[in-house]
């Protein structure tokens, strides 16, 4: 009696490529979201060894909000104290839109790093290398916000908004911020490297918080400035935010930031995706 032994079939190179190519060309939305979240959770340990690039959220906010409400309070509202309330709001907006330009440099050293080259070759999803360090810098956005709020509320700002106010004001800083990184992040596509992504996002980022009704009211602007300052999303944004944390009232310049943000993500998102994807 003559036994035969079967040997397991071992699937060849182009047969295990192939599949490798079928996962990453096709992953499941779970697979696509956890992918995208480990990239997060890789952003996240960057940060936390390369502290100084929190500087812009953790030192600025404490020094521009000491700076601009000392020097400008008295001038503006008479007094510090009355300063309080428009200019912690605003520095809310300002600071949070700084801190956007470091999603759009990091994109744009990583391409130019190789990283993304790295990334073409494991079997995850395409979109997750530009989803997840978006997602991760949803936590410099929050640090921002709560520093900024707890530096004005130690100068003497008080919230009439209570902590929902408060609460509800830092949410939406955090999505405006996700929503605006849209922007930057397409520099980042775009740019030839990241001096000169640092540089156009400059460009974009001072008129968008300058002029706006951050620091002052737009009613003391010539009228042609108070109507483009009414229009822009980083108004719309702040005046959402005045109402939140001030009033505690969800008003319609809620519903106008929530539209605004909607249309610069509408806008900015399909490009900067269009403009990765030829790039992985």
């Amino acid at each position: 009696m003559t036994t035969t032994l079967e040997h397991p079939t071992t699937p060849s190179v182009s047969q295990t490529l192939a599949g490798v190519d079928d996962l990453s060309a096709h992953p499941s939305l779970a697979d696509t979201l956890s992918q995208t979240m480990a990239l997060a959770w890789r952003a996240t340990m960057k940060m936390r060894r390369n502290f100084e690039q929190m500087f812009d959220v953790t030192i600025q906010p404490i020094l521009f909000t000491a700076m601009f409400a000392y020097i400008f309070g008295g001038a503006i509202s008479g007094d510090v104290d009355a300063y309080l309330p428009l200019i912690i709001t605003g520095l809310i907006g300002q600071t949070v839109l700084t801190a956007c330009i470091a999603t759009g440099v990091q994109l744009r050293e990583d391409m130019d790093k190789g990283v993304f080259d790295r990334f073409k070759s494991l079997p995850i999803a395409r979109i997750a290398p530009l989803a997840g360090p978006m997602v991760a810098d949803m936590l410099r956005y929050l640090i921002a916000s709560v520093l900024t709020f707890t530096v004005g509320i130690a100068m003497g700002y008080r919230p009439g908004g209570g902590v929902l106010g408060v609460a509800g004001a830092i949410v939406l800083a955090v999505v405006a911020g996700w929503s605006m990184a849209w922007i930057f992040a397409w520099f980042g596509t775009i740019g030839r490297n990241a001096q000169g992504v640092q540089g156009i996002s400059m460009m974009v980022m001072f008129p968008l918080t300058f002029l706006s009704n951050a620091f002052v009211p737009t009613q003391t602007m010539p009228s042609w400035l108070q109507a483009f300052a009414d229009a822009n999303p980083v108004s719309l944004v702040i005046n959402a935010i005045r109402d939140l944390a001030n009033d505690g009232a969800v008003t319609a310049h809620v519903g106008w930031a929530v539209l605004g943000l909607a249309v610069v993500v509408a806008i900015f998102a399909p490009l900067t995706v269009r403009s990765y994807s030829k790039r992985m």
